[in-house]
């Protein structure tokens, strides 16, 4: 699977990268929504993992772009975020997300487990 993690988080972003490279995928990071653009512009990924919180761009303003501008393509967007209310959760799914995984219920392993799981 080719990913593209999008986090501010340096610390989680590269835990996230070495668990899924560890797993067979290959990734590229993203600092912020508008190198995710950038990447998601240059290149098809068959998953997208995204923060809600970033500086500049929220995570559903992202969500909101790539569909604005027809990027989405098969793409499978998943949000990864500590942001637990129910609403968030909405907002991301109706935005197009196909899961939504918070980061305080999991270890980074079953993040790359779930993220198999929604990607089947």
């Amino acid at each position: 699977m080719k990913v593209l993690l999008v986090d501010d988080d340096a610390f989680l972003r590269d835990m996230y990268a070495t668990k899924f490279i560890e797993s067979g995928h290959q990734v590229d990071v993203a600092t912020d929504a508008i190198e995710a653009l950038r990447h998601i512009k240059e290149a098809d990924y068959d998953v997208v993992l995204l923060d809600m919180i970033m500086p500049g761009m929220s995570g559903l303003e992202l969500l909101e772009e790539i569909k604005k501008l027809g990027l989405a393509g098969d793409t499978k967007y998943i949000v990864l975020s500590n942001q637990s209310e129910a609403s968030d959760q909405s907002a991301a799914k109706e935005a197009m997300a196909v899961g939504y995984i918070i980061k305080a219920e999991v270890i980074p392993s079953e993040v790359v487990k779930r993220v198999e799981e929604l990607c089947k």
